[in-house]
C-alpha cells in the first residue's frame, strides 16, 4: 500500500512537472526573415511541419531582416525585444554578436546532431563563422538578364563588367541599396586584382575608387531593398539585367518561366542562418530552442532545397538535396567557374563606416 501511495504522488508530481515544462515555453514566436520566394522556403521546409507537431504554436512573420542590426539595436536601447529568432547573413550575425545583441550558444547543446550521428559542430563545420550564429543555407548573389532585351548582334551577358558596360548592353539596371557587393564588383571592373580587392576597400582612397566606377551607371541603376524587387523588376521588363539572391532568379526562371537567364560570373558566395537574440525571456527562449533543434537536422535543411536554390549548410544535407535542384545551385561546378568569395569579417569591421559614405553617395 505505502508502495502505491508513493508510486501515484511520484506520477502525479511527474505530470505537474511536464505541465510546468509546458508552460515554461511560450506559445508564439517572432520570426524575422526576408519575405518572398525565401521566407516560403522556409515556411514549407521548418515552420509548417513543425506546427503540425505543435498546433499550440502560433508563428509571426516580421519580413525585417534587411533592417535587423539597427532594429536590434534599437531594441536594445528601448530595453523591449520583440523578436524570437532573427534571420541575417553572416556578417550581420557576427556584427550583432560583437555587440552582445546576439546570444551565444553551444553547438552540441542547441543544434540537432546528424542523422548518421556526426556532431553538429562538425557537420557545420567552417560554416559556423560567430558563436552566436545558426548556418542555414549557403547561397549567392548574382544577376540575371532578360533574354529578349540582349540587343541585336551583341552576345548575351557572362561577364561581370557588363553590368557596367551601357554601351554594348544599355537599359537599367537593378543595385541593391546597399555598398556590399556593389563596391567589390566595381572594384574589379576597374582593374583590381580579386584577390586585393578587401585590402583596397579598406582605404579611403579605394572607396572612393568603387564609388567613382558606380557613379559611372548610376543614372541607369533603380536601387532594390527587398529580396523580391529584382525578379519582380525583370518580370516587368523595366530593367536589362539586375541582381539578386540566386534562389529569388531561380524562382522567376524556373517556376514563372520568365524570359531571364543567370549570370553566374563573379557571383558571390554567402551564408544565411539565424540569431537568437540576447535577453529573451525563458519561456520565448525554451521554444525557440526547440524548434532551432527541429529546424537544423539533416532532413529539413535537405527539405529547404526542395523550394528554393540554396544549398544546405550542412555536411550530411548535401545528399539530400534532389538531383532536379542541384543543377540550379551556386556550387555547382558548371555555375562556380569564377567565383567571389565574400569577406564576413571585413564587413563586421567596416559595414557602418562604409554604410555611411555609400548613403551619403547615394543622395549626391
Amino acid at each position: 500500500m505505502k508502495f502505491t501511495k508513493a508510486l501515484l504522488a511520484t506520477t502525479a508530481l511527474s505530470a505537474v512537472a511536464s505541465v510546468a515544462t509546458a508552460q515554461e515555453m511560450a506559445n508564439e514566436m517572432t520570426i524575422v526573415s526576408w519575405g518572398g520566394a525565401y521566407q516560403n522556403s522556409q515556411l514549407k521546409a521548418y515552420v509548417e511541419p513543425y506546427l503540425e507537431m505543435h498546433p499550440e504554436v502560433n508563428v509571426v512573420w516580421d519580413e525585417s531582416s534587411n533592417e535587423a542590426v539597427a532594429k536590434l539595436r534599437a531594441m536594445n536601447e528601448a530595453g523591449n525585444i520583440t523578436w524570437d529568432l532573427v534571420d541575417v547573413v553572416a556578417s550581420d550575425a557576427i556584427r550583432l554578436c560583437d555587440e552582445g545583441l546576439a546570444m551565444e550558444y553551444d553547438p552540441e547543446e542547441l543544434l540537432a546532431e546528424g542523422d548518421d550521428g556526426t556532431s553538429a559542430e562538425d557537420d557545420f563545420g567552417d560554416l559556423i563563422v560567430s558563436d552566436c550564429y545558426i548556418p542555414q543555407i549557403v547561397y549567392s548573389t548574382t544577376f540575371g538578364y532578360r533574354t529578349d532585351m540582349v540587343p541585336e548582334g551583341a552576345e548575351a551577358p557572362s561577364d561581370i563588367c557588363s553590368v557596367f558596360d551601357l554601351e554594348t548592353y544599355p537599359g537599367k539596371r537593378a543595385l541593391e541599396k546597399r555598398p556590399i557587393n556593389n563596391m567589390e564588383w566595381a572594384l574589379l571592373c576597374d582593374g583590381v586584382a580579386k584577390d586585393e580587392v578587401y585590402d583596397v576597400l579598406a582605404t579611403p582612397e579605394g572607396q572612393e575608387q568603387a564609388l567613382a566606377k558606380l557613379d559611372t551607371i548610376k543614372d541607369d541603376v533603380i536601387w532594390w531593398s527587398a529580396g523580391a524587387d529584382t525578379p519582380q523588376l525583370l518580370a516587368d521588363g523595366e530593367v536589362f539585367m539586375g541582381s539578386t539572391y540566386n534562389g529569388r532568379l531561380y524562382s522567376v526562371i524556373e517556376e514563372q518561366d520568365q524570359p531571364v537567364a543567370m549570370m553566374w560570373d563573379a557571383q558571390v558566395f554567402d551564408l544565411d542562418g539565424w540569431i537568437i537574440p540576447e535577453g529573451l525571456e525563458e519561456a520565448k527562449l525554451n521554444r525557440v530552442k526547440d524548434f532551432i533543434k527541429f529546424a537544423t537536422d539533416t532532413k529539413r535543411l535537405a527539405d529547404q532545397a526542395n523550394y528554393i536554390s540554396y544549398g544546405p549548410a550542412r555536411a550530411s544535407s548535401a545528399p539530400l538535396v534532389p538531383e532536379n535542384m542541384k543543377q540550379h545551385m551556386p556550387t555547382d561546378p558548371a555555375n562556380s567557374q569564377n567565383t567571389f568569395l565574400y569577406n564576413y569579417e571585413f564587413w563586421a569591421d567596416y559595414r557602418d563606416d562604409i554604410d555611411a559614405k555609400f548613403q551619403s553617395w547615394l543622395a549626391q
